[in-house]
């Protein structure tokens, strides 16, 4: 499979007021290199009782499904850690914060203190559910009032700007751009690479994505689960084996 990129339509939620300042609601990810097969989670699995002519080995589709499964089913998770994918993921660094909660992967994220900032703020669509109902650990979303996400684009458009007028005005008087950036809000723009395992990814997938027919039933935030999605995405296309196993038994990485 050639490296390729998955992404969702960008979504202008409220026309930037000049060149230089600009409002996104898109969150994207692209695969940009990977080293991923089901064939390789049969090889690592083989490896116990065809040493060195695992790497050799032919088997057929049947083998190969039916050998997955097991692993899957049993937990033999170690085999589904001998491959990797990387993402470039650009989103807002509330979201970059939830995908370093994942301490397996490894991240290499865009500098605030080598580079200047770019005034790029994220701001919900007007798909989103904007208000939480029940309590801690038992709550769901729910649309908002009318003029709720009017008043939330406006209500961000004006505390970005002032963030960044001041962000600028830090760096005009000399102030390191490692300072000057604690001004800056955490939905600014950033991008990041991301590399996991399909094993960790799995791990990922189950805690970042709200599925009924997960054994444990996830409710993250919505733009972690943009992210989730569109990883989803790449992994089903690079092993469909091993991502339908995951559904099948639960969503539960092994």
């Amino acid at each position: 499979m050639t490296v390729n990129e998955i992404d969702r339509p960008a979504v202008s939620v409220r026309a930037a007021e000049s060149s230089t300042f600009e409002l996104r609601s898109d969150i994207t990810v692209e695969l940009v290199d990977h080293s991923a097969s089901d064939i390789g989670v049969v090889r690592a699995a083989r490896v116990s009782t065809a040493g060195e002519d695992a790497h050799r080995e032919e088997r057929g589709d049947g083998y190969k499904n039916g050998l997955i499964k097991y692993l899957m089913r049993s937990r033999h998770g170690s085999c589904f850690e001998h491959n990797y994918m990387t993402f470039l993921v650009n989103a807002p660094i509330f979201t970059v914060r939830h995908m370093m909660r994942h301490r397996t992967w490894s991240f290499n994220e865009e500098s605030a203190r080598y580079r200047e900032i770019k005034p790029v703020f994220y701001v919900p669509d007007s798909d989103r559910l904007l208000r939480q109902e029940g309590k801690p650990g038992d709550y769901q979303y729910v649309a908002g009032a009318e003029g709720d996400h009017d008043m939330l684009t406006t209500s961000a458009s004006r505390a970005f700007r002032a963030a960044h007028d001041e962000y600028n005005n830090l760096l005009q008087a000399g102030v390191a751009r490692e300072l000057a950036r604690t001004v800056l809000p955490v939905s600014t723009y950033s991008a990041v690479y991301a590399t996991c395992n399909a094993r960790a990814l799995m791990h990922f997938l189950g805690l970042r994505t709200n599925r009924d027919d997960a054994t444990y039933v996830s409710h993250p935030q919505r733009e972690i689960e943009i992210v989730a999605e569109q990883m989803e995405d790449a992994f089903a296309a690079l092993m469909p084996v091993t991502h339908s196993a995951f559904n099948e038994f639960g969503r539960v990485s092994p």
